[in-house]
């Protein structure tokens, strides 16, 4: 690839992992069955299709499902957390697959190809080298598809999806191949990066403004009459019900568990009850350069990783603390844990298989040799280990017990709540509760807001009650407990309150229209007079603003009332020379105005020949970051233009529906 990405620094391999994601979901996507496939579907399951290609729900599905699935493991998320994980990956998978095949189109329009050539030079040489060609030698092919298979994928898909990266780096090489940046950008973004400045601020808030507005009542009734859509329903629709409920107290006493049900459960449900092999590791990672474009790593960066790694490996064959060393010389994020790995490591585990054969043939205290992997040079130390085994019936009958019971509850609540609702409906309410002896009870107009009697605040309970129709045949709905049976009988409309009523609030949205065209006002003012005066102190006082004076600092500090200083402010404050006073900065709930009072630019000195490698790194990164950017929306722009990509709002609504 391009000069940059042979660097190795790490700016330069975070970039280029956050700029080939752009271009790339991964093989996660394209080890889908049926990515993108030209096969005919429903519409109604395309979601997007691009230059003739359709991207599929279930390919979004999928994708979205296996990303989850890896936070759930890698950050332990509780399983409650699964739904709301979900409709965020749903929506990255959807739009990395419309822009892989956005790219995909690209490159067929432009003639690029990727050769078998490339893929299996890639293969030999690449990330995917000691995996497949360990020592340079060959797996051999049924060990090759044996290794793929246990991770869910085919050759076929897996050399497809090396064959679709490398077409993406051969379009992004062309993309930023002439980008560069001039001694002068670099000189230029240290100074701004390292300049000082400390400056007085006077702001007004509109808290404080707000609390000076009495508006009369004349003009409180003229914005109610005027804003009547706004509190037509400002008096909320109210109900009356009467309801019985059915909870899982009625139906206790009424289930037996027996020893039969116990073990019918426990020989149905054994898998739940395995422990797998698993083992508690420590480990020392020694980093090994990146490959670079050609597929080519840097042998002395190679050989320097394995000596260093092989000199940590002596060092604890000669009775050095595993841990201490970790500290010390770790590359991995548990060096500050001693090379620790939280928790017990299964062979589910994600893992880099070289690490997860080698942690598994140890036995208990010992520790490996040198371990290869895409990362870099493993030393494992195995902590303790278990061999895989089914817990005893004895020892999760309990267990059991109490998973069996709660079901056959459920299944008896489920069974007498349809039972009561029936009845309900055949002879009333009061017959329905007596025979399972219940107590009806009959609200006074309730909002949906309110708690009841029994059943406590219940979202979803309330909801359905105000989805019934009025004197509809009595319904039920769920409970945390239980079951509720209800019924309607009456309905009071939603209904625009009187002003004296609501007159507070009016009051108070009147404030706030107000105060969006006040505090501006005020600030234009105090920036005027400021300038007047040469004197932003004078001005303050006169117009009862608040005055501060910042620290000596720079464009990446956060200042108190201001906040950080990256956005407007710093645009205003860092383009003042000293003695100057800024126009007026609107930043929400305050106005301010600055007058600079000290600036320090940096020299071009010692500090700047350390700093330069690094700027004109992150200023060519930055350059490419936006190239790419500006391609894309581009390339976006001129498929929807052409008509060459369409997206089903159908579908996509239907897709991003939230579910439980």
């Amino acid at each position: 690839m391009i000069k940059f990405l042979q660097s190795g620094g790490k700016a330069t391999k975070a970039l280029l992992v956050a700029m080939l994601s752009i271009l790339c979901l991964g093989m996660v996507v394209y080890l889908i069955p049926g990515f993108m496939t030209d096969t005919t579907a429903s519409a109604s399951s395309v979601v997007a299709t691009v230059g003739g290609r359709d991207i599929q729900m279930a390919d979004v599905q999928n994708a979205a499902s296996r990303e989850v699935q890896q936070q759930m493991q890698q950050q332990r998320y509780p399983e409650n957390a699964r739904p709301f994980l979900m409709q965020y990956a749903l929506q990255r998978a959807l739009g990395n697959l419309i822009e892989d095949a956005e790219i995909s189109y690209e490159a067929d329009r432009l003639g690029l190809r990727v050769a078998d050539e490339e893929v299996q030079n890639s293969m030999r040489t690449g990330p995917y080298a000691q995996l497949f060609f360990p020592g340079g030698k060959w797996i051999g092919q049924e060990q090759y598809e044996r290794i793929l298979q246990s991770s869910g994928a085919t050759a076929d898909a897996f050399e497809r999806d090396i064959k679709m990266r490398l077409l993406k780096e051969k379009i992004f090489t062309t993309l930023v191949a002439g980008i560069d940046v001039s001694p002068a950008e670099v000189e230029q973004a240290f100074k701004e990066q390292n300049t000082k400045i400390k400056f007085d601020y006077a702001f007004l808030a509109a808290e404080d403004l707000q609390k000076q507005l009495n508006p009369p009542d004349a003009e409180l009734k003229a914005f109610y009459t005027k804003n009547q859509d706004r509190y037509k329903n400002s008096v909320p629709e109210k109900r009356q019900i009467r309801y019985f409920v059915v909870d899982d107290k009625a139906v206790q006493n009424k289930v037996a568990v027996t020893p039969n049900d116990l073990q019918q459960y426990y020989t149905a449900h054994m898998d739940e009850y395995r422990t797998p092999e698993r083992v508690k590791v420590r480990h020392i990672l020694i980093k090994t350069p990146i490959a670079g474009p050609d597929g080519k790593v840097d042998q002395k960066g190679m050989d320097a990783a394995r000596a260093k790694a092989e000199d940590i490996l002596k060092q604890l064959k000669n009775g050095a603390n595993f841990a201490e060393l970790a500290k010390k010389y770790s590359e991995d994020s548990s060096a500050q844990d001693g090379g620790e790995l939280k928790g017990w490591q299964t062979r589910d585990n994600d893992l880099a298989p070289e690490f997860k054969n080698a942690a598994f043939s140890l036995n208990k205290g010992q520790m490996s040799d040198l371990v290869q992997t895409n990362f870099g040079f493993h030393i494992i130390q195995v902590e303790d280990k278990e061999a895989a085994l089914l817990k005893p019936f004895t020892d999760v009958k309990s267990q059991i017990e109490d998973v069996v019971n709660k079901r056959k509850i459920a299944s008896a609540l489920n069974e007498m709540a349809d039972t009561a609702q029936t009845q309900a409906r055949a002879d009333g309410l009061d017959k329905a509760a007596a025979k399972i002896g219940a107590q009806v009870v009959q609200t006074n107009p309730i909002a949906q807001k309110d708690s009841l009697p029994g059943i406590g605040a219940t979202p979803g309970f309330m909801r359905a009650v105000f989805g019934a129709n009025e004197k509809s045949r009595p319904e039920i709905a769920p409970l945390s407990q239980g079951y509720a049976i209800f019924q309607i009988t009456k309905i009071d409309p939603a209904r625009l309150a009187p002003l004296e009523e609501i007159k507070d609030q009016v009051a108070t949205d009147f404030k706030a229209e107000q105060i969006n065209t006040l505090l501006p006002k005020k600030t234009a003012e105090l920036a005027d007079r400021a300038h007047a005066l040469h004197d932003l102190r004078k001005a303050a006082q006169e117009l009862g603003a608040t005055v501060k004076t910042s620290d000596l600092v720079t464009r990446t500090a956060t200042v108190s009332d201001i906040g950080s200083l990256s956005g407007q402010a710093a645009g205003e404050a860092f383009h003042l020379k000293p003695g100057e006073i800024s126009g007026a900065i609107n930043l929400g709930a305050k106005g301010v105005v600055i007058a600079l009072t000290d600036r320090q630019e940096p020299s071009l000195g010692d500090e700047f020949a350390k700093a330069k490698d690094q700027t004109r790194e992150q200023l060519r990164n930055r350059k490419q970051q936006q190239a790419l950017n500006l391609f894309l929306a581009n390339l976006r722009s001129r498929l929807e233009k052409e008509g060459r990509e369409k997206i089903n709002k159908n579908a996509m609504e239907n897709l991003m529906k939230p579910r439980g």
